[in-house]
C-alpha cells in the first residue's frame, strides 16, 4: 500500500514537471510576480532573478521537491536551473507553486552560477498569495487557495545572504514537520 501510494504521488510529481517548460510559462510566471506591489522594489534593484513556473513537492515519511526554471541578469535571459531537494520526516499531501529567487547583486550573482545554491530548514522562504495557506517560513501545514497577491512584511527586510525568495501557492494540499534541503544547480545558455 506505501509503495503504491509512493509511486503515484512521485509519478504525478514527475508527469506534471518533466515536459519543457515553453516560454510563455515563463513569460506569465514573470507577469504574476511582477505585478505584486511588494515585489516591484526588488525587480528595480535586483542584479538578477531565477525563476520557477512550476515546482512541485509531495511526500508521504519521504518527501521530494523537483522543478526547472530560467535565470536573468538584467532582466535578460542567461541560462537554466533545475531544483532537487529531498526531505524525511512527517509529511504527507503534494503541492505545486512558483517560485522566484531575486539575487541581490553581482557577487550574489557569480556565487550562485558559479557553485549553486543549498538550501536548509533555516532558510527564509516568503509566501506571497492570498489564501488559507499564506504564511512564512520554510514548513509547517499549507492548503492553497490563492486569489492573488497579499503584503508581507518579508519586503522590508530585505536580502539573506544576497537572497530573497518569495513564492507563490499553485495548488495542493501538504502537511510537513520534516527535515531535509533543495539544491539548484546553473547551467549557462548556448549562445
Amino acid at each position: 500500500m506505501l509503495r503504491t501510494l509512493m509511486c503515484l504521488l512521485f509519478g504525478s510529481l514527475l508527469l506534471t514537471n518533466t515536459s519543457a517548460a515553453l516560454a510563455d510559462e515563463y513569460d506569465g510566471t514573470l507577469d504574476l510576480f511582477e505585478s505584486s506591489p511588494t515585489l516591484k522594489p526588488f525587480f528595480d534593484s535586483a542584479y538578477g532573478y531565477v525563476v520557477f513556473p512550476l515546482v512541485g513537492k509531495g511526500g508521504f515519511i519521504l518527501g521530494g521537491t523537483y522543478g526547472n526554471g530560467r535565470v536573468y541578469r538584467n532582466q535578460v535571459y542567461v541560462g537554466d536551473a533545475r531544483l532537487r531537494g529531498l526531505n524525511l520526516g512527517f509529511q504527507l499531501g503534494g503541492q505545486t507553486l512558483s517560485k522566484i529567487i531575486f539575487l541581490q547583486d553581482q557577487r550574489a550573482f557569480e556565487e550562485f552560477t558559479q557553485s549553486g545554491v543549498e538550501f536548509d530548514a533555516s532558510t527564509s522562504v516568503v509566501f506571497i498569495a492570498v489564501g488559507a495557506q499564506a504564511q512564512t517560513g520554510t514548513g509547517g501545514s499549507s492548503l492553497s487557495g490563492s486569489a492573488g497577491f497579499s503584503r508581507t512584511a518579508q519586503a522590508e527586510y530585505g536580502y539573506t545572504k544576497g537572497m530573497a525568495i518569495f513564492v507563490h501557492s499553485l495548488g495542493g494540499l501538504m502537511y510537513e514537520a520534516s527535515v531535509g534541503g533543495q539544491k539548484i544547480t546553473y547551467e549557462a545558455a548556448e549562445e
